[in-house]
């Protein structure tokens, strides 16, 4: 699985607990364990382990899904936005660090 560099900071610190992805990312199951990587460069920063993969769509989208990405629900709503432009079927993947490099 990868993530943006902007991201790593704050998944290394317990403070972004779950990632939103699109039908293509949806195959991930409840206590695998998944390589983590960036999305620029591909380097492996730490290992997760998947908790839950729950169906969600865009506008049920709350305070507390933005609580758990580290961000406000306007930043939450933009940054989706930006990343899965008018894609409304999201699938919320909850996990925690298991090892960091």
């Amino acid at each position: 699985m990868t993530f943006f560099e902007r991201f790593e900071t704050d998944i290394l610190s317990g403070a972004k607990t779950i990632t939103l992805r699109d039908e293509a990312e949806s195959s991930f199951e409840a206590g695998q364990i998944v390589a983590v990587s960036t999305f620029e460069d591909d380097r492996w920063f730490c290992d997760i382990e998947i908790l839950s993969v729950t169906p969600l769509k865009f506008y049920e989208l709350n305070d507390e899904h933005a609580q758990q990405e580290n961000m406000s629900l306007a930043e939450l709503h933009q940054v989706i936005s930006e990343i899965y432009p008018k894609v409304e079927q999201l699938f919320l993947i909850q996990f925690y660090v298991t090892k960091k490099q």
